[in-house]
C-alpha cells in the first residue's frame, strides 16, 4: 500500500512513465527522419518528470470556461483521466498498522543517500572538468567561442552552458588534418547553436532527482545518441566529406580519451561503431512530410491540452457560479473599544443578516469565523486576546436570508445555514477591518473522545413543541452548563472550549436532549477564573463547589458519557497578519 503522503509522488510517476514510453513508440515512427526530431521527443520525456500534470491541471481549474457538464464528459478520454490520476490511497485499516509517517521518513533517507551519491559523483567530474579549464592555454582557432588548449588527454569538448567554452587537447593539431580538425570543429560548434550543454545539464538533474527509476538512465543513454547523431547529420549536410570526417573521429579516440560529463558535449560520444557505420553507408534521412508535421504538432498539443482539460472539467461546480453569486458582507459596521470592564463576551445576531457584540476579542471572532475553537487560533500579536471591541454591523436583508427570525423557531437546517452565512459576513469584516489574512494547518495533538459509559447514557430526550419544533438554549457558567433541546454537536463543542482540546462525538447518539452539568473548574479551564463584577441588578452567580467533581468525572456520572484521551490531527488557523480595525 502506497503511503496517502506519497501518493501525488506515485501518480506523478506514473504518469511520466506512461508519458516516455508514448515517446518512445512516436520515436519509432520517426525512425527514418532526422536525428534532432528524436532528440526533442526524448527530451520531452526527460523534461517531463520536473513537470507534473497536476501542475497543467491546476492551471485549467482556474480557467474561467466552464461547459456543460453532459459535453465534459464526452470531451476528454476515459484513458487520459485515468492516467492522471491512477491511484487512489487505500482506506485505512482497523488493525494497527506501521505509521506513515515512518515509512515515508525511511523511503526519504534512502532517496537522500541516493541523491546525495549521484550529485557527488557529478561534483568530481566536474571539478576534474574545470580544473582542466583553469590550467588550460588560449587557442587561437578563429571560432566564435572561446578556444583553450589543455594538457589533460581529453576529447575536443565544449565546457559550460551560457558561456561556453572549446576545451582541445593539446597537440591534437598535430594529429588531424586541416579537413579533420574542421570537421571537428563544425561537431563542436554544432552543439554549441543547439544548445546541447544546458539540455544536458536539465537531464543530470532529472537524474538526479529520480536516479532511483530505471527509465531516467535509459531516456538518458537515447539522448546521448541522438544528439551525436544530430550534429553528424549536420556536419555532413554543410561539407559533405564522411571519409574525413570520419577518419578525425577515430583519430580523437586513438589518442584521447572521452568526457566523464555529459554536460561535456565532445564528439565521441554514443555507440562509435553505429556511428562510424552511419557516416560511412551514407544513411538515408527523410524530412518530415506534412503529414508527420500534422502527427508532431497533434501529439505535443495533445500532451498539454489533456491534462488542461481535465482540470478545467473537474474544476468544482462551485467554482463557476461564484462570478455570479454576490460574497455576503456587511452594509455597515461600527467597531469601536469596549467599555465594559466585566471581562463578559456578549453576542446578538439581528434579524436580517446583522450582528452585535459586546466585549469580543479578534480572536473570538476569528475563532466564530472559521468555525473553531480558541486553542485552534495560532499566531498573532498579543493584543488579538486583550483588547475588547464593541461591533454594531447591519445588513440588508436578501432572499438567501429566508426563514423565522426567532432562533428557537429554527429548524436545525435553518441554524445551520444562517449561522454560515454570519460567519461569511465575519471573514469579510475581519479581512476588511482588520486586513485579516490566514492559512490553515494541521498537526497530530492530543483530543479527546466522547463516548457511551459502560451504563449506558444518563441524557434525556428533548420534549417536541408544537409545530415539530424544539426550544434551544445553553447556558454555561462557572462549572455550570444547563442545556434544553441542543444535540451533542453543541456539548462537544462546549467541552471543548472548556478542556482547550477537540472533543469528538463517538457516542453514536442522534437527536436532542436537556441536561444539567455541574463541576469544580480548574485553574487553567475555561470558567477557571472568576469573571468580573456582574451588571447593576443582577446577583453574581454561587461560586462552584470546591469539593465537587471533575469535569470528566461529572460528565461520567451526570450524562452517563466519557472522555477517553486519543492522538488525532487537530486543524489550525494560523494568523499571517492582522491590524487593529480601521476608523469607522
Amino acid at each position: 500500500m502506497i503511503p496517502s503522503n506519497l501518493t501525488p509522488l506515485a501518480n506523478h510517476l506514473w504518469q511520466s512513465t506512461v508519458f516516455a514510453a508514448a515517446l518512445a513508440l512516436l520515436s519509432l515512427v520517426f525512425r527514418r527522419q532526422r536525428a534532432k526530431v528524436r532528440y526533442a521527443l526524448w527530451l520531452a520525456a526527460s523534461v517531463k518528470f520536473l513537470i507534473p500534470f497536476a501542475v497543467l491541471m491546476s492551471i485549467g481549474s482556474q480557467l474561467e470556461i466552464r461547459p456543460a457538464r453532459s459535453i465534459a464528459q464526452s470531451a476528454i478520454p476515459v484513458a487520459m483521466e485515468q492516467i492522471t490520476q491512477p491511484f487512489v490511497p487505500a482506506a485505512p485499516a482497523k488493525r494497527e498498522v506501521q505509521p506513515e509517517s515512518r515509512i515515508t521518513a525511511v523511503l526519504l533517507g534512502i532517496w537522500m543517500c541516493g541523491f546525495a551519491a549521484v550529485l557527488f559523483s557529478w561534483l568530481v567530474q566536474w571539478r576534474r572538468i574545470r580544473a582542466a579549464v583553469r590550467t588550460a592555454s588560449p587557442l587561437d582557432l578563429d571560432i566564435p567561442i572561446r578556444a583553450m588548449s589543455s594538457k589533460m588527454p581529453l576529447e575536443p569538448g565544449v565546457f559550460g552552458v551560457f558561456r561556453p567554452v572549446l576545451l582541445m587537447p593539446e597537440g591534437i593539431l598535430d594529429r588531424l588534418s586541416p579537413a579533420q580538425l574542421r570537421a571537428i570543429l563544425a561537431h563542436e560548434l554544432c552543439h554549441v547553436r543547439r544548445r546541447d550543454n544546458l539540455a544536458a545539464s536539465v537531464h543530470m538533474l532529472v537524474e538526479a532527482i529520480f536516479w532511483f527509476h530505471p527509465l531516467v538512465w535509459w531516456v538518458g543513454a537515447r539522448l546521448v545518441e541522438e544528439r551525436e547523431r544530430a550534429c553528424d547529420e549536420a556536419v555532413l549536410s554543410a561539407a559533405g566529406e564522411p571519409e574525413i570526417y570520419a577518419e578525425g573521429i577515430l583519430n580523437v579516440c586513438k589518442y584521447y580519451v572521452s568526457s566523464p560529463l555529459r554536460c561535456v558535449s565532445g564528439v565521441t560520444g554514443s555507440d562509435l561503431k553505429r556511428r562510424i557505420e552511419e557516416i560511412m553507408t551514407g544513411r538515408m534521412v527523410l524530412n518530415l512530410g506534412a503529414g508527420k508535421k500534422l502527427l508532431l504538432a497533434s501529439a505535443g498539443a495533445l500532451a498539454i491540452a489533456a491534462p488542461v482539460a481535465v482540470g478545467i472539467f473537474n474544476a468544482p461546480q462551485v467554482r463557476a457560479q461564484s462570478g455570479s453569486a454576490k460574497p455576503l458582507t456587511f452594509e455597515v459596521a461600527s467597531i469601536k473599544p469596549s467599555g465594559d470592564d466585566s471581562h463578559r463576551i456578549g453576542i446578538q445576531f439581528i434579524p436580517g443578516g446583522g450582528m452585535r457584540t459586546t466585549g469580543t476579542t479578534v480572536k473570538f471572532l476569528i475563532g466564530f469565523a472559521y468555525d473553531v475553537r480558541d486553542f485552534q487560533v495560532s499566531g498573532g500579536p498579543g493584543w488579538i486576546s486583550s483588547a475588547r471591541y464593541d461591533i454594531t454591523a447591519k445588513s440588508e436583508r436578501t432572499e438567501s436570508d429566508g426563514g423565522p427570525d426567532d432562533m428557537r423557531n429554527m429548524t436545525d437546517e435553518q441554524m445551520k445555514t444562517n449561522a454560515e452565512k454570519m460567519r461569511e459576513r465575519v471573514r469579510a469584516l475581519l479581512a476588511d477591518r482588520f486586513q485579516l489574512t490566514i492559512h490553515r494547518e494541521t498537526k497530530e495533538s492530543q483530543i479527546y473522545a466522547l463516548v457511551l459509559d459502560k451504563n449506558g447514557s444518563k441524557l434525556k430526550p428533548s420534549e417536541v413543541q408544537e409545530g415539530g419544533q424544539r426550544n434551544r438554549m445553553m447556558r454555561m457558567g462557572r462549572g455550570d452548563l444547563n442545556a434544553e433541546g441542543v444535540g451533542l454537536a453543541m456539548l462537544t463543542n462546549a467541552l471543548s472550549n472548556v478542556l482547550g482540546r477537540p472533543v469528538l462525538d463517538h457516542t453514536g447518539l442522534t437527536g436532542n436532549f436537556d441536561f444539567k452539568l455541574q463541576w469544580t473548574p480548574d485553574p487553567g479551564q475555561f470558567g477557571g477564573v472568576p469573571p468580573g463584577p456582574p451588571p447593576p441588578g443582577v446577583d453574581a452567580p454561587p461560586p462552584p463547589d470546591p469539593n465537587g467533581p471533575s469535569l470528566f468525572t461529572a460528565v461520567q456520572e451526570q450524562l452517563g458519557l466519557r472522555l477517553e484521551s486519543q492522538k488525532g490531527p487537530v486543524d489550525l488557523i494560523v494568523i499571517d497578519k492582522v491590524e487593529k480595525p480601521s476608523e469607522n
